[in-house]
């Protein structure tokens, strides 16, 4: 009996075409005398690298954007132009340039205090409705920190729930979903290193010190051929180099956590360094009332760069963060997520610029139950390795082409006894390995001034790897049917076979094609369409809604095989008033195969045969979103709605079979069929800006018991359907008041108080309705869980 797996190889022919074509319209743009005009973009007054800047030659009229490492390249036919450069948060630049040879010019913008009051969420020209790029949302970091957020403290992932398509997975709950999709199916990027679990504290705040973060862009569809690895969405993610011309010190003081962050040059204008800390506090205070439960979180950013020469440079960053949780000292839990980045980025010429970066992720959770004598760790770890190229070939074309390489280690548990009273004996659950290798090609192509296109191909493998005992089954069923019963119970091993270390034990093969266009209707409008198939070889093994710091990473096998996601997508994007207003509509639809779903019953927790409780069914989720932004004056922000539906359903793999909730389709975890977003900031005067959120959601599904039965004496619930029943509407108005005694103070300390009331009119949102019998009737009860009510918060923001 084999357990090699494998999808349909390639088609060489077809790549070998697809790479003629390329080469052929590259050649074609050549046809007269051309010359690039290429360099860094940085803040006038730290040297920081800016990402997504336009550059821009009105007159024929061209356009590009910097990469993530502030490099741009534009390539016109010679000539004077008048060259405008502008991003979010500066001032805009014009400079008048005679290209008649390739030109270097490297731009300083000066920041602007007018344009950081702003709330934009992408590029405030009219650029964004002629590139391919859609379904992307950026979100500027000064944004964030003017929104109303829980306990006073700046969340990243809070804000992007604002944005259409985007839900929270409950109330306090850890993670997201974007378009119906897991929380499991979004790649969460840190400096391109991944982030497992992206909370603190269980959900109440996001691992991302925002003091510390550059830039932030979530791609929902049309997804770059670059991210792989995932089904659903990418968070993308980068940290600040810190300032090579002076230092800095900011942070600020909350009431239940601060933060602190310094940056500044190691070599003037050619090294720098930054360093930022937070942590919380809480549980100090309870320690004062005699209550020994604590619960709180640290996390510490880092990241050097040095300049070598004009074409190289070396970037190290890592993030730390830990969660520490005890109850009275007999139950401890720690938790969190280690990266390390190594870059190199070099300019090969004035129009091929590459990035090589040597990665390191490591998630780690801990489990110790001093009562029991019990202690229990787990984690998952990858080795990551990925060469990117991007190639500014001509005016027409740009090519994006790269390779990677993951190895993962995954480490089920390790089980241990704390004492030698215990009766714990110590187990290793079985590791399991895994290596992702991949390759992929990617072109911005301008056919017209009209039309645009970004297409594009990832190739990826996937091997699970030895050593590792695997069970073997009768009619290669790991799960059985009981025909009697109707009901699905574990298989039976009917032996075992053992791979020694790196013998593959499955493996698999995946095209993903990736297509978008934009067809502008005039300077202002443009319809967009995309296509993308995405491949995730990684399963979060989790019977919840949300992720837990329990949850189980597990590679894809004989038996759980690879989420293979589609999406298409169809939108229409408008920017009116000279760029005071836009609107963004966008409808889509994504099918999902092989989304594991479980059998009922299912215990998960240092289960060593997982293949014997999962099956594997499909997913699908379509909808319509709505978005639109008011961008300038003293009252700016936007109105996000949307109508979607996501659904799960698992037939049975025979006809004998009745399949997960009778083989119909029924409504996912993440299915939320109305969510309204509306967020505002009004610039009172120099000293008082505020700040508004309203978040409204249909009620998560959930399945209430429809009934019960005595057995024995004991009172045993029924349940219908899978999610027949949802919670209540989830809804809660923020507010938020800035106060900067010395707005026109530059220099020295400066420093603002920020006043904020999460849930204004105290409603009571349920996390989870439970079910239990009234002790005075004895009549069944359902009883409301609720976290957060309203909850008034003071902080104070300081830098000198």
């Amino acid at each position: 009996m084999t357990f090699v797996t494998q999808n349909k190889r390639m088609n060489p022919n077809k790549i070998i075409a697809f790479l003629l074509l390329l080469l052929l319209s590259v050649s074609a743009s050549f046809a007269q005398e051309k010359f690039t005009l290429s360099g860094v973009i940085t803040a006038a007054n730290s040297n920081e690298t800016i990402i997504g800047v336009n550059v821009v030659i009105t007159s024929i009229p061209a356009f590009t954007t910097t990469n993530e490492y502030g490099f741009y390249s534009i390539t016109v036919p010679k000539g004077t132009y008048k060259v405008s450069v502008s991003s979010i948060g500066f001032l805009t630049e014009e400079i008048t340039l005679d290209l008649n040879k390739n030109t270097k010019y490297n731009f300083s913008l000066t920041e602007s205090g007018e344009e950081l009051q702003e709330v934009i969420i992408t590029e405030k020209t009219t650029t964004n409705t002629r590139k391919a790029e859609m379904s992307v949302n950026k979100l500027s970091i000064a944004t964030i920190k003017k929104m109303p957020v829980v306990l006073g403290e700046v969340d990243v992932l809070k804000s992007i729930l604002l944005l259409p398509g985007v839900t929270n997975a409950g109330e306090g709950a850890s993670g997201f979903n974007v378009r119906g999709g897991g929380a499991d199916q979004n790649l969460i990027l840190l400096d391109e290193a991944t982030i497992f679990n992206s909370s603190h504290v269980f959900g109440f705040f996001s691992v991302f010190n925002p003091d510390a973060i550059k830039d932030l862009k979530l791609y929902k569809g049309g997804i770059p051929s670059r991210f792989g690895g995932r089904a659903s969405s990418v968070l993308d993610i980068y940290q600040k180099d810190g300032n090579s011309k002076q230092f800095h010190i900011n942070g600020g003081i909350g009431l239940i956590s601060s933060r602190f962050l310094a940056e500044g040059p190691i070599v003037k204008d050619k090294g720098s360094f930054l360093i930022a800390g937070r942590g919380s506090y809480a549980h100090l205070f309870l320690k004062l009332s005699n209550n020994k439960n604590s619960a709180y979180f640290y996390d510490l950013n880092t990241k050097l760069n040095y300049k070598i020469n004009k074409d190289n440079s070396l970037y190290v960053s890592g993030y730390f963060g830990r969660d520490v949780f005890n109850l009275d000292g007999s139950f401890t839990n720690i938790y969190g997520n280690a990266t390390t980045n190594l870059r190199w980025n070099h300019l090969f010429s004035d129009k091929l610029f590459s990035n090589l970066s040597l990665i390191y992720s490591d998630y780690y959770y801990g489990l110790q139950l001093d009562f029991v004598g019990f202690k229990y760790d787990s984690g998952i770890k990858n080795y990551n390795i990925k060469y990117d190229f991007k190639n500014y070939a001509s005016d027409k074309i740009k090519l994006n082409y790269g390779v990677n390489a993951i190895y993962y280690d995954f480490n089920p548990g390790v089980i241990s006894p704390t004492t030698s009273e215990s009766g714990i004996n110590y187990r290793q659950l079985e590791k399991k390995y895994a290596f992702e290798p991949s390759l992929y090609l990617e072109a911005e192509h301008k056919i017209t001034d009209k039309l645009e296109l970004m297409y594009g191909l990832r190739y990826s493998q996937f091997y699970r790897l030895g050593s590792s005992t695997v069970n073997i089954y009768q009619n290669n069923e790991a799960v059985t049917f009981n025909n009697d019963l109707k009901i699905y119970e574990k298989g039976v091993p009917i032996g075992t076979k053992y791979y020694n270390s790196n013998k593959v034990i499955a493996s698999f093969d995946n095209l993903e094609p990736r297509f978008a266009a934009s067809y502008s209707l005039n300077k202002n409008q443009s319809i967009k369409a995309s296509y993308n198939r995405l491949t995730q070889y990684l399963q979060l093994i989790s019977n919840t809604s949300s992720p837990t710091p329990l949850d189980v990473w597990t590679p894809s096998d004989s038996y759980i095989k690879p989420q293979i996601a589609d999406q298409v997508a169809l939108g229409y994007f408008n920017n009116f008033k000279e760029d005071a207003y836009s609107l963004e509509v966008e409808t889509f639809y994504k099918k999902v195969k092989n989304r594991i779903d479980y059998i009922d019953g299912t215990n998960l927790i240092a289960n060593e045969a997982l293949e014997q409780v999962i099956l594997n069914g499909q997913l699908r989720a379509y909808g319509l979103e709505v978005l639109l932004r008011k961008n300038t004056g003293k009252l700016n922000g936007w109105i996000a709605y949307t109508l979607s539906r996501s659904e799960q359903k698992t037939p049975g793999r025979t006809a004998n079979e009745i399949g997960i909730n009778c083989g119909n389709w029924y409504r996912s975890a993440f299915d939320k069929l109305h969510n309204i977003a509306v967020t505002g900031s009004y610039n009172w005067n120099e000293k008082w800006s505020f700040g508004a959120n309203f978040t409204l959601q249909t009620g998560q599904p959930v399945t209430y018991p429809n009934g019960q039965y005595q057995y024995q004496g004991i009172t045993v619930p029924s349940y219908g359907l899978r999610n027949e029943n949802k919670l209540p509407t989830y809804h809660h108005l923020d507010i938020s008041a800035t106060y900067t005694p010395k707005p026109s103070k530059k220099k020295g300390w400066q420093g603002e108080w920020v006043f904020s009331i999460y849930n204004v009119y105290n409603r009571q949102n349920a996390a989870s309705i439970s079910f239990r019998q009234n002790e005075t009737s004895g009549s069944n009860e359902a009883v409301r869980f609720s976290i957060f009510g309203a909850v008034p918060a003071v902080s104070y923001n300081f830098k000198f």
